[in-house]
């Protein structure tokens, strides 16, 4: 059970200490998020962290609390993961991708909105093309779980034929497989 002295690590002026307790609750949240949740609250301040490492954690700690949140109170968090999502910021971006997959895996009364969301990236704006790319295929591999779900959304699939024709050798074979597994 993680205690609040356990989460005054995220606090310490030690990287070592900081971000070793940071990978430490990952992996916890991923395997028994139930130890987490508790510290809910904690978890959603955390999301506004000047700190992108522990801002990034929170994100990826709250996309797996989603597993039980009985108490739906990630309902409150949406807008904050979609404007995450829609900031242009690639890495913060790519968590928030990570996290709505999850939320949309485990609560599909939002499973529609989150893959509108997903592919609506496509009208933002990156640093770069190239970042575009990299946040195109994490979206692609998100919507993985959800082929029942794509297979007949013609806004999905756009997105996913515009994806082959990426510059982003990876992202164009994500697009591919996608495509593949949906013509089954």
């Amino acid at each position: 059970m993680i205690t609040n002295t356990d989460l005054d690590k995220l606090n310490s002026k030690d990287p070592k200490i900081k971000y070793g307790f940071a990978k430490e609750l990952l992996k916890i949240a991923s395997e028994k998020p139930e130890q987490l949740y508790e510290h809910f609250d904690y978890w959603a301040e955390l999301m506004t962290s000047d700190n992108n490492i522990l801002k990034w954690t929170a994100i990826d700690i709250i996309g797996y609390l989603s597993a039980v949140d009985k108490d739906n109170k990630i309902d409150r968090l949406m807008s904050d993961l979609f404007n995450f999502l829609h900031g242009g910021v690639l890495i913060t971006c790519n968590h928030s991708i990570f996290a709505l997959g999850l939320i949309a895996q485990n609560k599909p009364n939002f499973k529609e909105k989150i893959i509108n969301e997903l592919i609506a990236i496509s009208q933002d704006k990156f640093e770069t093309n190239e970042c575009k790319n990299i946040a195109t295929g994490k979206v692609l591999e998100a919507l993985k779980p959800f082929v029942a779900d794509i297979k007949n959304n013609k806004s999905v699939l756009t997105f996913i034929e515009n994806a082959t024709k990426s510059e982003r050798n990876s992202t164009k074979k994500k697009a591919e497989q996608l495509l593949k597994k949906l013509a089954k």
